[in-house]
């Protein structure tokens, strides 16, 4: 199979519209790469494309990849969206892809009710185009294309119901989607708050693995003076601790859904190299892997 990464930062992106901190900074001067937010598409083929979240950011990440321009009349290459949670960061790109005659979109029955009866993104849409739902059951298998099969997996998570509608079990889920063609797996798992053994069985011997890396530290943001939070309470296992669970495993490692403060952004710092030292990777936009 084939993926692209659309988006490798976090919510806000990176620079971050209102962020000074030094990874923003440098990313305006220009000594390191800008990141929209968090998605990626993958494909059997390079013709059929299935999108993985959907950003804020939904069209520039299209533009900037000619494999999902449209190739007729209103067709296009992305056939359907699949969602991790019910995060804006993951979720408004849906209201920018509105002029679909039907948009055909994969979420648990958790995440479907946060965003009809919470943040109403799914109201809102389906006032302009139709929304074909079909619900995710963890550990139910998935059928994206010919060859092309995958199941959801449950990612526990104690961050706060924001629309206090979303509770329960499906609230964040992680992928594994299996080419029969090729025997790869790849695991999408942007959003991790502890390696549980349910998670860590999901990701073990997969061939690559896209997993959370937002924050370096657990009182990143906290320290910064920039959140009262910290990285694991937001729902986030800070990549230092991460590491740990994921060493040595003979899979390719990449950190997606990068915070804008993250240190390992910039390349050269103490924790970039720890990441480098583990064989990890991080994503930058753009990056594409064969799996």
């Amino acid at each position: 199979m084939f993926v692209r990464v659309l988006g490798s930062a976090a919510g806000g992106g990176s620079p971050q519209w209102n962020c000074g901190c030094r990874v923003c900074t440098d990313v305006r001067a220009g000594a390191a790469p800008p990141r929209t937010q968090s998605s990626i598409v993958v494909s059997p083929d390079r013709k059929r494309w299935f999108l993985f979240n959907a950003s804020p950011d939904v069209l520039s990440q299209f533009a900037a990849f000619p494999e999902l321009w449209p190739r007729g009349s209103r067709e296009s290459p992305v056939e359907a969206v699949f969602l991790t949670d019910a995060e804006l960061d993951h979720t408004l790109g849906l209201l920018l892809l509105r002029e679909a005659p039907a948009l055909r979109l994969y979420a648990t029955a958790t995440v479907h009710k946060t965003l009809s009866d919470g943040s109403g993104v799914l109201t809102l849409l389906q006032r302009y185009c139709q929304v074909e739902w079909t619900p995710v059951v963890t550990g139910a298998p998935l059928v994206l294309s010919e060859g092309l099969t995958g199941r959801a997996f449950e990612v526990k998570t104690s961050k706060r119901d924001r629309f206090g509608v979303g509770g329960g079990a499906g609230r964040v889920v992680g992928y594994r989607i299996s080419d029969a063609r090729t025997g790869g797996t790849l695991v999408y798992l942007p959003g991790v708050q502890h390696f549980t053994p349910e998670v860590r069985a999901a990701i073990a011997g997969c061939t690559c693995l896209l997993v959370d890396g937002t924050c370096w530290s657990d009182d990143e943001l906290v320290r910064l003076g920039l959140a009262a939070k910290t990285s694991r309470q937001m729902g986030h296992s800070p990549v230092e601790e991460s590491l740990q669970h994921l060493a040595g495993a003979g899979r390719r490692t990449i950190f997606v859904h990068l915070n804008n403060t993250n240190p390992i952004l910039l390349e050269g710092t103490p924790q970039r190299l720890a990441v480098e030292r583990a064989g990890a990777e991080v994503a930058v936009d753009g990056l594409e892997v064969e799996v």
